[in-house]
């Protein structure tokens, strides 16, 4: 069977937002194709970031399929008018809403992806009865809320857990990493299952980001 290639997911949280057409289509030529969007309210964790106006504006400047990660409280609230503004996949945590079900199900009847993430609080099982219906499953290997965090190392046994559980009910979601992953880490989830790799620091940081991106995908093993 063919091994699976690992997908980059670059969150725009790090970027330079003075320069972020420019840094998207650079990463667009490098062959990335995904765009991590961390939306925050300031209430369901301790930071705010940006909104529906920033990711409708950036939607015109770049053709990157967008991986929007709501960390918002209640996010039944605004589903449509995300997915309005160019959201390709829309990420909802469990731990936002007392109805995950009926949210995965809105997303999916919107016309977008439907994922769900979990805190690193949050155990793997918790979450199980939504995989049928998730096109993304997004584990934080950090506590949600600010970008640059150390990387968990004892998260990885929940990776395997869904990553066993998505492959026994034999799904084709996503499973997507997202906190610390940088040349170091990514190895360790790649391992662990993880289909995606969400980097901000690691690629946005750095004076070259297509170098940074693709050092991230090498040390993966997958390219």
């Amino acid at each position: 069977m063919e091994e699976k290639r690992v997908i980059l997911s670059p969150s725009l949280l790090s970027c330079d937002f003075a320069r972020v057409g420019k840094q998207l289509k650079t990463l667009e030529k490098a062959g990335i194709m995904y765009l991590h969007l961390d939306v925050m309210d300031g209430i369901f964790v301790p930071n705010i970031s940006f909104g529906i106006p920033v990711i409708k504006s950036i939607r015109k400047a770049t053709n990157l399929v967008f991986d929007t990660h709501l960390m918002i409280d209640r996010p039944e609230r605004y589903i449509e008018q995300f997915i309005k503004a160019g959201s390709d996949y829309v990420t909802v945590h469990a731990e936002a809403t007392q109805n995950p079900v009926e949210v995965l199900r809105e997303i999916k009847a919107k016309g977008a992806k439907a994922g769900v993430s979990l805190k690193p609080g949050t155990k793997a099982g918790e979450i199980f009865e939504l995989l049928p219906l998730c096109d993304i499953v997004l584990v934080m290997t950090v506590e949600p809320g600010f970008g640059g965090q150390t990387f968990m190392a004892e998260m990885l046994p929940k990776i395997r857990e869904i990553r066993e559980e998505l492959d026994r009910i034999d799904s084709g979601a996503i499973l997507s990493v997202d906190g610390g992953i940088d040349r170091d880490t990514a190895p360790l989830v790649v391992a662990a299952g993880a289909d995606m790799l969400v980097a901000g620091s690691a690629i946005f940081g750095k004076k070259d980001i297509t170098k940074a991106a693709m050092n991230i995908l090498k040390s993966a093993g997958k390219v």
